[in-house]
């Protein structure tokens, strides 16, 4: 049976078992005091007399789902939202929850086919993401030694944080100061300190005294080292009195002390709504943004993740919602950034338990890659959050997180573990510029696939106005890279596992030509653009300096496999005419052989013909005088692309 615990959510932890509001019935008394047996045994008593409403059919769907019975759960979930349309996001992910606990994930993954608007687009491609990444032959080669620390208690431990070279985090076991919290029967959450040994184990906690004492919670602390400071969450109160809103609920504030044990452990509240609960703040010293989690009303599910800007500690901005590529229809708690990277926990449906931990790199435009399961090793089939980490050298990497697995010594311990590498499973980025070659000239628009070894369609997306792109994909051996646009040359190339270790995550810029940088019109046709250039008077042999434009015509060709073209070679009137005719088609012929020796398709050139000086380009015929420049407008080479209104 899954305990009701204040520690994962602290949803818990921010209301009174005191309601001002009228409730309907006594089973939504029992539910929102959180005795969820109580509530279920109440609620089959009253159906009994008369239908239960949608919303307290959900709220026994709920209490079912809290207590471990997910197959009764995704029953009533199940029939609510096919019935009705009262089903919000975060009882959605409930559903899929259920569902996925109760092996049927296939019947998740056609839900999600559906997209039927109560989830993100991010949120159905993280769940793509990190089914497929779960699922893959690629495991986890990261070895975890996770260890159960000393200082754990028979109660509630949770939230660890480091302080220097100690541990700080939160506890409901009991001191004589500290009332009892009813909806937990246990005493209200406080914080405490232990020291970490060369081994890692915390000892010897104690009450953290760098605070100001309370009756009530005090819980989720975060040290910023540079500011010798101590965020952390409390009950919103005065004068050792609870403070409620006018719906009788007493809410979280975070609040901000001094590290000092001493008298001066003043504090002040940093964030404070007396209808709002503030969760798990974290303190980013790089930006000056402390981050946390909320419930607002633009949550995306449950609670969500959010910054706001602060000067020398002072709140600058509104809260700012990190957005649906991190937020999901689940619950989203415990941020921790470390080595550009955001930690954080969340229940969404496509995890391996309850809570697992997730891992997202920050990008430089402020947005947030896929986030990425943890995988197994840290996260469980149960819940697992509160993750934090270290680099300790040559040791390697130093972390703690807690988890309510079997085999604890409370409901919630604190765990350690130990790594050589930053934890993950391992994913692949590809990303850059698609962009006009030896240029910073982007394409937009263009159309990037990832396709496997046998050509099945992985992934793909659009280059933004810059041509920037970005895909993302459980790792693979193998892939092959295209890039197309309409009127552009198109890419293709295959990457293997070597290369990929080096590209991954590095910027990967594709060149791509336009066609109309390769071609131009000459006398009404469309030719291949290329410098002048001539034979050796009464010689066909290609020159150094014939070759490096011939090899211009073989680029356009690699460039767009499809031209076809018609090689027409042309003299001056100087000379015999029928020599000149000979001539002019020895050259087209030796231009050919060279394209063809030099990788050109035979089916390319359609035509190879020599005109001799049939063609003038002005009137420097026989028996006219002319100047060197103006016959040797004459004596020219086109090549001309027959199917240039197909390549467009």
């Amino acid at each position: 049976m899954v305990k009701v615990r204040i520690c994962v959510l602290l949803v818990f932890m921010g209301v009174s078992n005191m309601f001002a509001q009228k409730r309907n019935s006594k089973a939504d008394n029992y539910f929102y005091a959180y005795a969820y047996a109580d509530a279920i045994a109440e609620y089959q008593s009253e159906m009994q007399k008369e239908p239960l409403t949608n919303a307290q059919r959900l709220n026994l769907a709920d209490a079912y789902f809290q207590l471990g019975n997910y197959k009764n759960a995704v029953k009533i979930y199940t029939d609510v939202y096919h019935n009705d349309t009262i089903i919000k996001s975060h009882r959605f992910n409930k559903m899929l929850q259920s569902f996925a606990k109760t092996a049927q994930k296939d019947s998740v993954k056609s839900l999600l086919a559906k997209k039927n608007g109560l989830l993100s687009t991010e949120l159905i491609e993280n769940a793509d993401f990190n089914y497929e990444l779960l699922g893959s032959k690629t495991k986890n080669e990261t070895v975890f030694q996770v260890f159960n620390i000393n200082g754990n208690s028979a109660q509630t431990d949770f939230s660890p944080s480091f302080m220097s070279d100690k541990l700080l985090f939160s506890s409901s076991r009991g001191h004589k100061h500290k009332n009892i919290y009813g909806p937990s029967g246990e005493a209200y959450l406080d914080i405490y300190l232990g020291r970490i040994g060369g081994d890692g184990d915390v000892v010897n906690p104690n009450l953290f005294e760098g605070i100001p004492a309370s009756k009530y919670h005090k819980s989720t602390p975060y040290y910023a080292g540079s500011l010798g400071k101590v965020f952390y969450v409390l009950s919103n109160e005065e004068d050792d009195e609870l403070l409620f809103d006018e719906n009788g609920k007493n809410s979280l504030a975070i609040g901000l002390a001094r590290s000092s044990s001493g008298p001066d452990r003043s504090f002040y509240y940093l964030l404070k709504d007396l209808s709002t609960s503030f969760y798990y703040p974290f303190y980013d010293e790089a930006t000056g943004r402390l981050y946390f989690a909320a419930n607002f009303d633009d949550s995306y599910g449950g609670t969500d993740i959010y910054y706001v800007h602060t000067n020398n500690t002072q709140i600058m901005s509104e809260p700012i919602n990190v957005g649906p590529r991190i937020n999901s229809a689940g619950n989203e708690i415990a941020p921790f950034i470390y080595d550009n990277n955001l930690y954080f926990s969340s229940d969404v449906f496509y995890g391996l338990g309850g809570m697992d931990i997730y891992k997202s790199s920050i990008q430089g435009d402020d947005s947030f890659s896929i986030p990425v399961n943890l995988g197994e090793g840290i996260n469980s089939p149960y819940d697992d959050f509160g993750f934090i980490i270290k680099n300790e050298g040559d040791k390697g990497y130093l972390g703690y997180f807690a988890s309510n697995r079997p085999g604890g010594k409370g409901k919630d311990d604190i765990y350690g573990f130990k790594v050589s590498d930053l934890p993950g499973l391992k994913t692949l980025v590809l990303s850059g510029k698609v962009a006009k070659p030896k240029s910073d000239q982007g394409i937009p628009e263009t159309l990037v696939k990832i396709l496997d070894s046998d050509r099945n369609l992985i992934k793909q997306v659009t280059t933004d106005v810059n041509g920037q792109y970005r895909i993302e994909l459980p790792w693979r051996d193998n892939i092959i890279v295209e890039a197309n646009k309409e009127s552009h040359s198109r890419y293709s190339r295959t990457i293997g596992k070597g290369e990929l270790d080096k590209i991954s995550g590095q910027p990967f810029q594709i060149d791509m030509v336009e066609l109309i940088d390769l071609v131009v019109e000459k006398e009404a046709k469309q030719v291949v653009k290329l410098n002048d250039f001539f034979f050796e008077k009464g010689k066909s042999n290609i020159t150094p300096e014939i070759s490096a434009e011939l090899d211009k015509v073989i680029v356009a060709v690699r460039s767009f496999p499809e031209m076809k073209l018609r090689i027409e070679s042309h003299t001056d009137s100087r000379g015999n005419r029928n020599t000149n005719k000979r001539l002019s088609q020895q050259q087209a012929d030796a231009i050919k052989n060279y394209l063809l020796a030099n990788g050109v398709p035979s089916s390319t050139i359609v035509e190879a013909t020599g005109y001799g000086e049939s063609k003038l380009v002005n009137d420097c015929k026989d028996g006219v005088y002319c100047l060197d420049f103006l016959h040797n407008q004459n004596a020219r080479t086109l090549f001309v692309v027959s199917n240039f209104d197909d390549l467009k």
